[in-house]
Order: C-alpha cells, then sequence, then structure tokens
C-alpha cells in the first residue's frame, strides 16, 4: 500500500466495512481468534475439582492453574505491546493462535502438578499475542462508523470461546477423564487457528512506529497518565477480576449441597456466556450511535443485578442471575476495551500499547481477584464470595460514573459518533 493510500486508511476515510467480503473476513477470522482466545485459557476452570483429585491437592489451590495463566499474559503483554508497534498485527495474531492452540494440546499431557502449571504459564505467554493485537487491528482497519460494533463481535467470540471450552472440557471430562477433555479442546483451537491463519486479512493500516527512547517514554506516560484510561485500565481490573473470581468458585457450589451435580451438569453453567456474544454486539451497536459514555454504567448495574441474583438458592434463579451477570460483563468488556484504543489514538497514537496496558489489568485482575476467589469460598462459601466480587462491581460503578465526567479530547465527527467517548 502507497503512503498516500496508507495515510486516508488510518484518517478513517477508508476501511472495512459492514457488507464488504473484507469485513466479513476479518470478523470470521476475530471471531474464531476470540473463541480460542477463551476456550484455552480457562478450559481448566470446569475440571477444578478433578484436578485436585488427581494431583492431591486442596480445592483452593487449584484455582492457581487459572492464575497462573492469566500472570504470564499480563507480564508477557507488557512486552508484546511495543513489539507489535514495530513487528505489525497480523503475523503476531496468526502466530499467536497457532502455538496457543499446541501448548493446549500439550496439557493433557503433563504428569504432574508442576508441569501442568509450567505449560499454562507458556500458554498465557503465547496468548499475549493475540490480546495485545486484536483491538489494535480492529481500529486500523475497520471503517470508523463499525468500531464498537466490530470489536463487540470479536467479544462475543470469547464469550463464545469461555462457553464452548467449559462445555466440552466438562462434558469430555464425564465421559473419558480430564486428559482427554483438555486434549479435545486444544484440538477444537487448533481448527479455529487454523480458520485465522486461511482467513485473516493482512494489515493496511498499520504504520510502524519510529520512535526514539524519548518518543516511547513520552508515549508511555500519556498512556499512563490520562485519566480516563486509567479509569478504563481500573475497569478492565474490577470487571474481570469479580468475573472470574465468580466462575471459579461456582463449580464447588453446584457439585455441593444442595445440587449435589455431575461434572457435566454443573459445566451447564457455562451456557450462560452464551449471551455475551449477543450483549457485546449490542452493546457496541447502540455506542456506534450515542457514544460509550452513557452505556458503560448501565451495563455496570446489570453486571451488579446479576451477581445478586446468584443468591438466591433455587437453581433456576441462580442460573438466570449467572446469565444476566455473564451477558452485563460481555458488554462492559465490549464497550471498556474499544474505548482504550479510540481514547489512545485520539490523545497521540500508540493504541497497540494501550491495549497491552488495558490487558495487563484485565489479566492482572483476574490473576489476583480470580486467585483469591479459592481461598475466599473456603473461609466464607457463597456468601463470602459475593461480598467479595460486590466490593469489586461497585468500584467499578463508580468508574464507570467517573468517566461520565472527563471531558473528550476532541468533538465527535458527524460519522463517528462513538468518538464522543473518547
Amino acid at each position: 500500500m502507497g503512503g498516500q493510500e496508507r495515510a486516508a486508511w488510518q484518517a478513517g476515510e477508508v476501511g472495512y466495512r459492514p457488507g464488504d467480503a473484507a469485513y466479513r473476513r476479518v470478523v470470521v477470522a476475530l471471531f474464531a481468534a476470540g473463541v480460542t482466545t477463551f476456550a484455552l485459557l480457562y478450559s481448566p476452570q470446569a475440571v477444578l475439582p478433578e484436578l485436585a483429585a488427581d494431583f492431591g491437592m486442596p480445592a483452593s489451590a487449584t484455582t492457581l492453574s487459572i492464575s497462573v495463566t492469566t500472570l504470564a499474559m499480563a507480564v508477557a503483554l507488557l512486552v508484546v505491546g511495543p513489539v507489535t508497534e514495530r513487528v505489525g498485527r497480523t503475523p503476531i495474531i496468526r502466530a499467536s493462535v497457532v502455538v496457543t492452540s499446541l501448548v493446549g494440546i500439550a496439557h493433557s499431557l503433563a504428569p504432574n502438578w508442576p508441569t501442568l502449571l509450567v505449560l499454562r504459564g507458556l500458554q498465557g505467554i503465547s496468548l499475549a499475542g493475540m490480546a495485545a493485537v486484536a483491538m489494535a487491528y480492529l481500529r486500523e482497519e475497520v471503517a470508523p462508523e463499525a468500531h464498537a460494533r466490530a470489536t463487540g463481535l470479536y467479544v462475543g467470540g470469547t464469550a463464545i470461546g469461555g462457553m464452548l471450552g467449559r462445555l466440552v472440557v466438562g462434558g469430555v471430562a464425564d465421559l473419558a477423564g480430564w486428559r482427554w477433555a483438555l486434549a479435545a479442546m486444544g484440538g477444537i483451537g487448533l481448527v479455529c487457528a487454523i480458520v485465522v491463519v486461511l482467513t485473516l486479512p493482512p494489515s493496511r493500516g498499520f504504520e510502524r512506529a519510529e520512535l526514539s527512547g524519548a518518543q516511547t517514554r513520552a508515549m508511555v506516560r500519556r498512556l499512563l497518565t490520562d485519566r480516563a484510561l486509567l479509569a478504563l485500565y481500573g475497569v478492565a481490573a474490577v470487571a474481570m477480576g469479580s468475573f472470574i473470581a465468580v466462575f471459579n468458585t461456582v463449580g464447588f457450589r453446584l457439585r455441593d449441597a444442595p445440587y449435589y451435580l455431575s461434572v457435566a451438569a454443573a459445566s451447564l453453567v457455562y451456557l450462560s456466556y452464551a449471551p455475551g456474544s449477543l450483549t457485546s454486539a449490542y452493546a457496541g451497536r447502540i455506542a456506534d450511535r450515542v457514544g460509550r459514555r452513557p452505556v458503560l454504567p448501565i451495563a455496570f448495574g446489570a453486571f451488579l443485578v446479576g451477581l445478586l441474583m446468584t443468591g438466591a438458592t433455587p437453581l433456576w434463579l441462580l442460573m438466570t442471575g449467572m446469565v444476566v451477570f455473564s451477558g452485563a460483563f460481555f458488554a462492559v468488556h465490549s464497550l471498556a476495551s474499544g474505548w482504550v484504543v479510540a481514547r489512545a489514538q485520539a490523545g497521540g497514537g500508540g493504541i497497540g500499547q494501550a491495549s497491552a496496558f488495558y490487558l495487563v489489568a484485565y489479566y492482572a485482575g483476574s490473576s489476583i481477584f480470580g486467585g483469591l476467589a479459592g481461598p475466599v469460598w473456603a473461609g466464607g462459601g457463597w456468601t463470602a464470595v459475593l461480598a467479595f466480587t460486590g466490593a469489586l462491581v461497585l468500584i467499578g460503578v463508580g468508574l464507570a460514573w467517573w468517566l461520565t465526567r472527563i471531558p473528550a479530547l476532541a468533538d465527535p465527527p458527524i460519522e463517528d459518533p462513538g468518538v464522543a467517548a473518547y
């Protein structure tokens, strides 16, 4: 692509639009990448009790198999963020999904607990490439009026992946054990990776950053001092932390009194992920029309309502609460992650780095708060889990309100109302 055409692409004068064949390829590829990411990242969650029994671990310690992956991912993002500004988007996406899937298959061969944790850490590192690049790629390649919608579809893929991973692993584990279950999930991830490699269009809006040390430091300083970006990083940490804390412990609750569900039956709770593919896309469509500022607090309100509903004893009401809780979470994540790259671009660039900072907070929240969920459950049961996660969600509500008070960086062009959220 010539310099003039690239400049027009980056300025938003061109870009893939809904209805274009290339736009459909982008959506399919990143939807498949989202499926791979969440399916493999949290696949052991459905078999934590089985891992505890097989490796002789206390139940509260098995959540480390999730936390070590997200923590490794958070650390790797600090390296991948700057690298993607120089190397490009598509090579990193393709390599990330393939390696992640192969490591996922290797999980099933782990002879002991330490080996499994090492493999989970390696998977976190490989997942960092996909996570750091996806939002930046969408921002550069999709036409401005479809940014929030395309982001919602990608996040919808992560919702489907989260559901698919738990259901496949839970179902296969009941039939053949957790090793075959994780192997099956790795195989599905590899199929999705092949779809990504074959369908993802090459970057057209990416321009390699040639920044001096001083310029890089100035960019990082801007991304770490902007009040709106800091609030969005906080949103990422508490939203993801509360979400994973609930799903790390709900399996233990469903396997305990008064429900006593089997592995496969308890894993049906992950069907609650399904509405996330709809709510994330729908929230994106609304944000494209009215901006992200008024939509994010509403999504957080629904997040809190769903969480409180899970305190009910009747199984149908608990499950309804999980559906509301999950749907609201994916709407929050879709809005906040898209907002980060929009704000960074409006402030002067560095969208890959900004996305990496957001995801560092996102997965640090998952690692820290999700890791604490096991001891919280052991110490006080579901009541303690509700108090712990409820406090996190209330912090998110406060951050969403604060974001409505922070001025936008620029007045929105008529054709891109979503810029109002910058």
